[in-house]
């Protein structure tokens, strides 16, 4: 063999001997024999389930190589679950649990990722700790770092493992105001409505979000006080959207929306996710505080935010009611496009009958009875559409009585138009006998 041969067999082994020991993804160290026969023996021991006989090895290379791969960490919380697991003392669980945790801070330490990592944490930590009193504070840290760092893509298991940690530490003298545990709890519900909203199994998050707000209730008294003296502050300070909504949910389940806290609340939630129903709370109790201008504004927008007619038509009736006492016309106008969308809206034809029959003293001329009384002709039709029996008896005991009809050389079943705001034509009817 010639030199140049020799040289070139020499290149290949080392090349190949080189390829052989950097795998991808494992850095085996400077006793590369030794760690590969480590990483087999204890490899093997945990496919066995043999947990104590794994440590020796797997210690070794959490000494020797503890960047040699992630695997190690992985399988090493392995290792100290199953120990865990497996022991009737509890001295020793303990200090196998605290093993298996420190294996993710190791596995974050060497390769980062800490995102899925705290998640995996949280996860098992909650289920070893959630009965130790002495560990809840670290849990608390453990999961605010855990849910920030991963927010939507946090279990949902974990969310509701989260609040009860809340609620745990808080209940056991844990440093954390009732305040900032309803935050949390807004946090933690808002986090759940994203994940529904990107497709997430709603049935199931919805039992989760169910026990989230059964824990609230069990951590602190939520009631219409609270959201007023305490979150009320802090909302007209920031103006936060988030807790806007919070407010607005509680005082609507709490009925306490007279507070004027809940209009401000929900104006700022309408701003930023337009909603048919906010719209129409809004206008609702602009009309009951008098600002007329407001109210119109918001029931024209709740118009807008509904393909619903039926809906469309509730809402003009509201806008008609809320102008009867400044323009019976005005409040006409807006009842008519009530019926235009669902002209099955019986309450509207009532509303339009109720403005006429409430006309007299304001349209009557009194130069003609029998015209005077036409504003309860027109109301009786209104009734009649309506189908109300009731209201169209009263109206008809207010129609012209025969005498007077004949005395104004007018006859039963013509035309009569009636004047005033009204401007309708009707069939002239006589009062009944009586």
């Amino acid at each position: 063999m010639n030199s140049i041969t020799k040289h070139l067999f020499s290149l290949v082994f080392v090349i190949s001997a080189v390829a052989a020991i950097a795998q991808p993804g494992w850095n085996w160290g400077d006793s590369v024999d030794k760690a590969k026969e480590k990483n087999a023996l204890y490899a093997d021991f945990v496919k066995a389930e043999n947990w104590q006989a794994a440590i020796g090895p797997h210690s070794w290379l959490l000494k020797n190589t503890p960047d040699l791969n992630a695997s190690i960490y992985i399988n090493g919380a392995k290792i100290y679950e199953g120990l865990a697991e497996s022991t009737d003392d509890k001295d020793k669980t303990l200090e196998y649990q605290e093993k298996a945790l420190e294996m993710y801070d190791l596995r974050i330490k060497y390769f980062d990722d800490e995102a899925d990592v705290l998640n995996r944490k949280a996860n098992t930590a909650y289920k070893y700790y959630k009965n130790t009193q002495s560990k809840y504070p670290e849990l608390f840290k453990l999961y605010n770092r855990a849910f920030e760092i991963n927010g939507k893509d946090f279990y949902t298991s974990n969310l509701t493992a989260y609040m009860d940690v809340i609620r745990r530490y808080k209940l056991t003298g844990g440093e954390i105001s009732d305040e900032e545990v309803f935050e949390k709890y807004t946090e933690i519900n808002d986090t759940f409505e994203a994940i529904k909203a990107e497709g997430g199994n709603a049935e199931r998050i919805e039992r989760y979000q169910d026990l989230v707000d059964k824990m609230l209730t069990a951590t602190v008294n939520v009631d219409c006080d609270f959201v007023v003296e305490k979150l009320g502050p802090k909302f007209r300070e920031s103006k936060d959207v988030k807790l806007a909504k919070t407010i607005f949910a509680v005082m609507i389940q709490k009925k306490c929306t007279d507070d004027p806290l809940a209009m401000e609340a929900a104006v700022v939630v309408n701003e930023v996710s337009p909603d048919y129903g906010i719209a129409k709370f809004i206008a609702q109790k602009a009309a009951s505080d008098g600002d007329k201008a407001k109210a119109q504004e918001y029931f024209e927008k709740a118009v807008e935010l509904t393909d619903d007619n039926s809906r469309k038509s509730e809402v003009y009736l509201s806008l008609a009611k809320t102008q009867v006492s400044s323009s019976k016309s005005a409040a006409r106008s807006s009842a008519r496009r009530a019926l235009a969308f669902d002209p099955s809206n019986k309450e509207a034809y009532v509303f339009i009958g109720d403005l006429y029959m409430n006309s007299y003293d304001d349209c009557k001329g009194g130069v003609s009875r029998v015209k005077d009384r036409g504003v309860f002709l027109a109301a009786y039709e209104m009734y009649q559409k309506a189908g109300d029996s009731q209201r169209m008896a009263s109206a008809k005991a207010q129609f012209p009585s025969i005498e007077e009809i004949f005395n104004e050389n007018m006859k039963e079943g013509e035309s009569l138009t009636v004047g005033c705001w009204i401007n309708e034509t009707v069939k002239l009817e006589r009062r009944p006998a009586n």
